[in-house]
Order: structure tokens, then C-alpha cells, then sequence
């Protein structure tokens, strides 16, 4: 079975790539930067996974409409090759975001979207794009809304939280209880591996998470077990830590209130639907598993 992947270059793409080709699938790297692209497109490949695309840019330098020019646009492109292709399924990786920047209790795929940020808007103006039009008979259309990847080799706030655990930091925010969902690149490759071998597989939104919600007192604690230390967890009031947010707001400090509000919101992930379709239980890996790979794996690179 021949997938065409784009983004292949990337943290997901080279662990996906190398996965499926374990699994016994030939992969073919489609670059979207080349203006010729249509001419490497292979029209009788058995799937697309559609990975490339602009990532959202926490430092807000990136001009709006380049991501509409990759996200929304691209896609767009590459989806009306499909549609007239003899490939059979299509792959697109949106993102939680196209749906919620915060979520109350928990995302599932029936809730009307309403993304605040560029990314998130040029990530659901595609995902309606595909979602207009009618797909021909013996085609699968997949939207993948995964939330945070990560892996060996990942960079991200798990590696900023490993950093200040590393150097026995106190953490203040211990009386923060919230709860995150992750994504294991290792649970990310399996569910996309079942979902291209099940025939039965219906077309449709599906959101990727791990099996269990952390809050992140629970994953400095995972952090420090992983590397062998104790953790210190400090209550700081919570006023004291919004002042010091806010001073943070002013001079550039490195807890502002952007950061501090991406270490203590709570940000559900359903993930019932795609194991109801799959016919699983439990995915391979805990949240705690994954998330102790991805962490040594920062050890690792360290001691190397």
C-alpha cells in the first residue's frame, strides 16, 4: 500500500513515515514548497496524510495571511487533486484549535467551532472546505484534530517544565489544579495505522488524545521521577503569582500572564469516538508511558 505524505520533514511526519514503513507501507514524501508540486503528485497512491502546514506561532511575529496561504490554501490545492485522483483516502491534520482556544468541560467532534486565533481560523477554513464538498463513491475523507504531539525529538513546553525541574527549581504554581490532555507520537501513528486498515472506517472529524487527562502538578512529578529527583511543590498564593505574571507582562520576565495561562488551563480532549470506530479499548500507551519517553529522551539528548 503506497501513502503519500506531506510534511514529511517534520516531528510528526519523519516518526509517521518511519512507523508505516514498519508496518509494511511504502511512503512517498510530497513537498508542498515546490510551486511545481502537481507535476511529483501521485494519482494512483492508495492515501494522502496531509501533514504540512504553517504551525501556530506563540510569538505572534507571523503575518495573518500566511497562514491562510498554507493552511487553508495549500490544502485546498492538494484536497481537489484528490478529489479527481484514484486515490482513496485523505488524511487532514487540523488541530484542536480550529475548534476551541479554551475549552469548559471537555472537546468533542459535535462542537460548533469558533477559533479565536489566525491559526486556528485558517486550520477550520479548510477543514469547511473539504467538509463542502461531496465526497465521490469509494473515497474516506478524514479530519484529524489532534492536540499537543510529543515524542523523542519534540520541542515545547514539556521541555521548558523538564528544564526547571532539571536545575531542582521549586515549582510555585502547586496550587494550579488543572487538566491537559497530551498526544504520544506513538499513539498518533497507531490510531492513523488502524484507521488506514479498517475498510469499515467511516468518514468524519476525529480527535486524537491519549487515553487519560494530567494536570501539570502531576506532570512535574512525572518529570522529576523520570530523573530521579524531588519535587518541590510550592503554594504560592494565587494573587502573588498574578502580580508576578503581570510585572512579568511589563519587563519581559519569564512567567507572563501568556505563560502562565498555558501552565494552568484545563484543555480536555475526548478521544471516544475514533476507539468506538476502532473497536478499542484503551490506546498502547498510558499518557504517563508516552510522556516518560518523550522526557528521558530529553535526559538522553542531554548526557549526549
Amino acid at each position: 500500500m503506497c501513502i503519500v505524505l506531506t510534511g514529511i520533514s517534520g516531528f510528526v511526519g519523519q516518526n509517521l513515515a518511519s512507523y508505516l514503513e514498519s508496518k509494511g507501507f511504502q511512503i512517498y514524501g510530497l513537498s508542498m514548497r515546490s510551486p511545481d508540486w502537481k507535476q511529483n503528485f501521485l494519482p494512483n497512491a492508495d492515501a494522502i496524510i496531509h501533514l504540512a502546514g504553517k504551525a501556530h506561532d506563540t510569538s505572534s511575529t507571523s503575518q495573518g495571511e500566511e497562514y491562510f496561504q498554507v493552511n487553508r490554501d495549500l490544502t485546498i490545492a492538494l484536497y481537489d487533486e484528490f478529489l479527481t485522483s484514484d486515490v482513496k483516502d485523505f488524511f487532514y491534520f487540523s488541530s484542536v484549535k480550529a475548534v476551541k482556544d479554551s475549552v469548559d468541560r471537555q472537546l468533542t467532534e459535535d462542537i460548533s467551532p469558533s477559533p479565536r486565533t489566525t491559526y486556528g481560523k485558517s486550520k477550520l477554513a479548510a477543514e469547511n472546505y473539504i467538509l463542502s464538498k461531496v465526497v465521490p463513491s469509494g473515497k474516506r475523507v478524514f479530519i484529524i484534530r489532534p492536540c499537543m504531539v510529543h515524542g523523542p525529538g519534540n520541542k515545547g513546553n514539556l521541555n521548558l517544565l523538564y528544564k526547571i525541574v532539571e536545575k531542582n527549581f521549586p515549582w510555585p504554581l502547586g496550587l494550579y489544579e488543572n487538566r491537559r490532555s497530551f498526544l504520544s507520537i506513538d499513539n498518533l501513528n497507531f490510531l492513523i495505522a488502524e484507521m488506514i486498515s479498517k475498510p469499515h472506517v467511516e468518514s468524519g472529524i476525529y480527535n486524537f488524545a491519549d487515553d487519560e487527562a494530567l494536570s501539570t502538578n502531576e506532570l512535574v512529578r512525572i518529570i522529576g521521577e523520570s530523573l530521579n529527583k524531588t519535587i518541590f511543590l510550592w503554594n504560592v498564593p494565587k494573587l502573588i503569582i498574578f502580580i508576578i505574571a503581570k510585572i512579568g507582562d511589563a519587563f519581559g520576565l519569564p512567567l507572563n500572564s501568556e505563560r502562565l495561562k498555558k501552565l494552568t488551563e484545563s484543555y480536555l480532549v475526548s478521544n471516544t469516538k475514533v476507539k468506538d470506530v476502532l473497536g478499542i479499548n484503551n490506546l498502547p500507551l498510558t499518557a504517563k508511558e508516552g510522556l516518560i519517553i518523550t522526557i528521558k529522551s530529553f535526559n538522553h539528548k542531554a548526557k549526549t
